[in-house]
């Protein structure tokens, strides 16, 4: 009886738990969000740079690199003029800043590069308007050396941070 068990029992009752915990199990994707089902379209309108410093791509680099960020997560169309979703927003803080000072000198070892973005987001499906939100994000990158030969490469990183916050408060809830 006890090899009746070992061979035949415990792995029929393994396979039983294993369909068992597959069939109700959840699933997760990070694709979509939360986007609701009838949402269709959204418009991403032109972020003006209107920091004091300014970096003279960063508006176009930004505005495309949001609705990249939408075009590869999501399923809406991306339209001109009026959508189900709209967003809106300007480019508020472009700064450099030392983030660490060598020992026994006054020179930065270390600069932080900081972008930040106003955004307006208005889903206009929403009657209630509690996902709308206007909010500011910020994100960093820290180098070392001269920013000039570093600036595009640290744009393209802070933007796709920032991207990346931004649709996951707009569609992921977070």
């Amino acid at each position: 009886m006890d090899r009746w068990n070992r061979y035949i029992i415990y792995p029929l009752l393994a396979i039983v738990v294993c369909f068992l915990f597959n069939g109700c199990g959840v699933k997760y994707g990070f694709t979509g969000g939360s986007i609701p089902e009838n949402m269709k379209t959204v418009h991403v309108a032109y972020f003006e740079n209107i920091a004091p410093m300014v970096y003279q791509t960063l508006g176009q680099n930004f505005t495309e690199g949001l609705k990249e960020r939408i075009r590869n997560q999501s399923r809406l169309s991306q339209v001109n003029g009026e959508a189900d979703a709209m967003f809106e927003g300007v480019i508020t803080g472009y700064d450099i800043a030392p983030a660490a000072v060598e020992a026994n000198t006054d020179r930065a070892a270390l600069n932080r590069l900081t972008i930040t973005v106003k955004v307006k987001y208005t889903n206009r499906l929403d009657e209630t308007g509690e996902s709308n939100f206007e909010q500011s994000f910020s994100q960093f990158r820290e180098f070392s050396g001269l920013i000039q030969s570093q600036e595009e490469n640290l744009t393209k990183e802070i933007i796709n941070l920032l991207t990346e916050d931004i649709y996951n408060r707009a569609f992921a809830n977070w």
